[in-house]
């Protein structure tokens, strides 16, 4: 394929939730089912917010990243906060909890990193219960596939 042919077929991307919808419907029942968990352990959403948003920065997902700033400011979340989250290691912002619930993310993003991910699960057994641990896993792994699924359709960030 001539490199014209690979630029012009990059722009031709499908939306793949739309392509194959009933994998993507299965997809948005396992994310509810995630959601109901995290509830019921007791995370607040800005907690999980703080997770679906820092996972979306270290993937790079522009079209998740828009959607959970505004989930997050709208579950009361800060924009000073949320400026900071990228270096919430660098700060003393985030609780004990968030910086727990942040390091087990993105370990669970980056899972080939067997060093970090057993520091993040034994600080996270240290300030989170087992359903809260499970949860904040599982909230990192529904947002690393709906990354995936938005990075390769290109789904687009429109203006407002």
């Amino acid at each position: 394929m001539s490199d014209g042919a690979v630029a012009a077929s990059t722009h031709q991307r499908i939306f793949i939730d739309k392509q194959t919808p009933d994998a993507y419907k299965a997809f948005a029942r396992a994310a509810q089912t995630v959601r109901t968990a995290a509830d019921e352990a007791g995370l607040d959403r800005i907690l999980v917010e703080l997770v679906n948003l820092r996972v979306s920065q270290l993937n790079g997902c522009a079209y998740c990243l828009d959607t959970h700033t505004r989930a997050a400011l709208l579950a009361g979340e800060t924009p000073r906060r949320l400026g900071l989250l990228a270096a919430w290691r660098d700060t003393q912002v985030f609780t004990a909890r968030e910086r727990a619930a942040l390091a087990l993310a993105e370990a669970t993003t980056h899972p080939a990193e067997a060093d970090a991910q057993d520091r993040a699960y034994a600080e996270a057994r240290l300030v989170l219960d087992d359903a809260e641990l499970s949860a904040v896993v599982w909230v990192a792994i529904t947002i690393n596939a709906f990354n995936r699924v938005s990075i390769l359709s290109k789904h687009p960030v429109r203006p407002n």
